[in-house]
């Protein structure tokens, strides 16, 4: 599968830490293996995938294309950006 990022997510990645950048592509790869794929809840049309206790990829799936749309740092912008749905 290949993997894309929105602009949004590409701004994102570079403002994370170095470590915790390593852990993203870490999990990146995980994902172009095509493991575990957990979908979103309140009707997002997203997965989800989470890269330590607070970091989270959000993504979408289109084929054999993996559309990164956010790389959260924390918990807080995420659950921000995702309470934007209910």
């Amino acid at each position: 599968m290949e993997i894309i990022f929105s602009d949004s997510a590409k701004r994102e990645m570079e403002d994370l830490e170095q470590e915790l950048k390593y852990q993203f592509i870490e999990h990146l790869e995980k994902m172009q293996r095509g493991s575990h794929r957990k979908h979103m809840k309140y009707g997002i049309p997203c997965h989800v995938e989470k890269v330590t206790k607070q970091a989270r990829i959000v993504y979408d799936i289109k084929g054999d294309l993996i559309c990164v749309l956010h790389c959260f740092a924390n918990h807080k912008e995420y659950e921000r950006w995702y309470k934007s749905y209910k």
